[in-house]
Parts: structure tokens; C-alpha cells; sequence
């Protein structure tokens, strides 16, 4: 593979394989994953629930086990939804190609152990695309706004970052513009800086301090001092393991989500401009922590708890872009795949097509355009 494709494959199933060991632990405290599992979790695990049918009877998933979860399934959707306009996103994208993705196809859903609808799984956050989009009409540019703000935009931008390798500005302007469509306020900022941070971790001697140093750059309003206070944090602590008391207490001003996370007040996810997001400060500070490696940022993310999935799959994705499909361990790609039914690695390779045809282009274009002032400056 070449570079671009060993990142780009590395991103997508780092992510994949970050978001179904963090299914398991998603929603739970650290005290209770460990009490549950008998210590750490450190690969994939059954359920934490054991009668899964029966602990959730409003969302009976099959988490654990090695199943991917809705992180994923829209990740994936993203990326064909790249393949089909073969051109930069924006919110209209979302309307056009992301919704019949959602609505118009059956795909295997590892959680449901059935071929479903991807609405059929994807969280309310997710599904009020569908409800605003095609059921509403409404503008594609401000259809996130009145939606939940929460890390569902961010959770799958990735490919973003992956078509804008190397350019960190590009990659925060086209994923602020396609969130548009899904989220507003810290919901929206923190999927343009996700994919900013992607777009960083695939340029060539990359490092987790400079993803770090590109979100600070990029960020705004509360997602900044968020991510600069928790990598703060992180940057004095040596190892994931003893981290998530601090980093909690770190993130906890501008988290509108309680520390009870099942049980949230008013305020939660409401918009802000001096609140963040949780899980991509947290996935950055696991970054950090880990200095880039791969297996303890996920790792550190899916003992942490809360928004585990997200957390490790986000900061799956950003440390894959790093390292390259050799950094994602070998052994949990595999089974995560085998679980999941899911080919973790053709996607990748897919966005890395795309990103190829696309640089083309916008080369082609910004020597049109340098050739026209020239003309104009003569």
C-alpha cells in the first residue's frame, strides 16, 4: 500500500475496531467495568449485560462480542456517500446521498443480528437527518439546529479528515459545512475539529502533540478550552490506567452531561458556546497519554466508560491515521471483522481512492485559479 492508503485503512478499521470493543463498556462507570469484567478490559469482550435481549428492552442491541456499533454503520455510509458524488461534501451532500443511505438499503446490523434499515439502528441524533431532511424539507444548511448536541456528527467524520489529508484547515471547513445537516453549536465545532484532527494525524511525520496542536489552533469557544484543559491534563500522566479521575475532573466544566450519565439534567445537551463535547477531548488526552499508540488510546477509552464506543473510536481513528494498519493490532481487526460480518479495511481503501481523485482536482483547480490572478495581477 501506499502511504496515503496505509493511513486511510489504518483510520477506518483503527476506528471500527475502537468502537466494538467500546460498545461493551458504553454507558458504564470504570468502578463497574471492572467489577463486571473482573479487572481492565483489554480486547473484545461478551456483553456487559448477559441477558442483553431482556437489560434494554427499548434498544435490545448485542453490544460486545466484537460488534461494531451506529459509529461505524455511519462511517461506512459516509464513505460511499463519497464514492457516490465524487466531490468534496457539504450539507446538501447530506440530503442528497446520506439520507437513501439510511433509508433506502438493508445492511447486515451486527447489534440487531439482522438485515435492517442503518435508520433502523442509528441513534435519535442520527435519525433526525431522516425526520428534518426527508420527512421535513428543511434547509440542509441549518437542519442540525433544534437537534440534540452531542458527539453524533464527530462520531463518524473521519472520512473528512481522510479526503483532506494533510490539510487540517480544509478538512475543519467541508466538516463544519456537511454537520450543518445534523448538528449546531459544540455538536457541529467538535465534527469539524475531529476532522481536522484526522486530516493531521494523516500528514507525514505527525504526532499526537501536533493533532493536539491543530484542534487548539482550530477550535473555538468551549471545545477548545475543553481539549486544551484535558490534554493538559493528560500530558502529566504516564498511563491510561489511574488517568480517569483526573481527566473526568478536567472535562467536568464544560460537559453538559451529569457524572450519573444515565440520568441527565435539563441542561444536558443543549446548545452552548462554553460547553464541549466529552468524547473527543477524552480521545485526544488518550492519545497523549499513549504518545500516539495505538492499542492504549482505545484502550484507555473503553475503561474510561461513559461514551466508551465513541471515545475509542475516535481516538482509534486519529491514532490508526498515525500509525497505519500496522498499528492496529492484527488479531482485533480480524475478529472484529469476522463478529461483525464487516470488512474493516475495503473502506479504507475506498476513501483513500476517493481522496486521491479528489487532490487531483483541487490541484487542477488552484492552478486554474493561480493562473487567473496572475492574469489579474499582471
Amino acid at each position: 500500500m501506499t502511504p496515503l492508503e496505509d493511513r486511510a485503512t489504518g483510520c477506518v478499521a483503527g476506528a471500527a475496531v475502537g468502537d466494538a470493543l467500546g460498545g461493551a463498556t458504553e454507558g458504564w462507570t470504570a468502578e463497574q467495568i471492572v467489577e463486571r469484567y473482573g479487572g481492565r478490559v483489554e480486547g473484545i469482550v461478551p456483553p456487559y449485560n448477559a441477558d442483553w435481549r431482556n437489560a434494554r428492552p427499548i434498544a435490545p442491541y448485542h453490544k460486545g462480542d466484537g460488534h461494531i456499533t451506529d459509529d461505524t454503520l455511519m462511517t461506512h455510509a459516509l464513505i460511499r456517500v463519497y464514492e457516490k458524488a465524487g466531490r468534496h461534501l457539504d450539507a446538501y451532500a447530506v440530503a442528497e446521498h446520506l439520507v437513501p443511505e439510511l433509508m433506502g438499503e438493508k445492511r447486515w446490523i451486527p447489534e440487531l443480528e439482522a438485515e435492517a434499515l442503518p435508520l433502523q439502528r442509528i441513534f435519535l441524533a442520527e435519525k433526525w437527518i431522516v425526520a428534518r431532511l426527508h420527512y421535513g424539507h428543511a434547509d440542509p444548511r441549518e437542519a442540525g439546529v433544534g437537534n440534540i448536541v452531542n458527539c453524533g456528527a464527530a462520531m463518524y467524520v473521519a472520512p473528512v479528515g481522510i479526503v483532506n489529508a494533510a490539510d487540517p484547515d480544509a478538512a475543519y471547513a467541508e466538516a463544519l459545512d456537511l454537520a450543518g445537516a445534523h448538528q449546531s453549536s459544540y455538536g457541529r465545532e467538535a465534527a469539524g475539529v475531529m476532522a481536522a484532527a484526522v486530516a493531521e494525524a494523516m500528514r507525514p511525520g505527525a504526532t499526537a502533540d501536533s493533532v493536539v496542536g491543530a484542534c487548539l489552533r482550530l477550535a473555538k469557544d468551549g471545545t477548545r478550552a475543553a481539549i486544551e484543559a484535558v490534554c493538559e491534563t493528560a500530558s502529566g500522566l504516564g498511563h491510561w490506567e489511574g488517568s480517569f479521575e483526573a481527566l473526568r475532573a478536567a472535562v467536568r466544566p464544560y460537559d453538559t452531561v451529569a457524572d450519573t450519565y444515565r440520568d441527565q439534567g435539563l441542561g444536558a445537551r443543549r446548545p452552548s458556546r462554553v460547553h464541549s463535547i466529552e468524547e473527543l477531548p477524552l480521545a485526544l488526552a488518550f492519545l497523549v497519554i499513549a504518545k500516539g499508540d495505538y492499542r492504549d488510546t482505545v484502550l484507555g477509552g473503553v475503561n474510561y466508560g461513559r461514551d466508551a464506543d465513541s471515545i475509542a473510536s475516535m481516538g482509534g481513528a486519529i491514532a490508526g491515521a498515525l500509525g497505519g494498519l500496522s498499528s492496529v493490532p492484527a488479531e482485533w481487526v480480524e475478529q472484529v471483522g469476522t463478529a461483525s460480518r464487516t470488512d474493516l479495511v475495503a473502506p479504507g481503501r475506498a476513501i483513500a481512492e476517493v481522496a486521491r481523485r479528489l487532490h487531483t482536482a483541487d490541484v487542477t483547480r488552484r492552478r486554474a485559479h493561480e493562473a487567473a490572478f496572475a492574469e489579474l495581477d499582471a
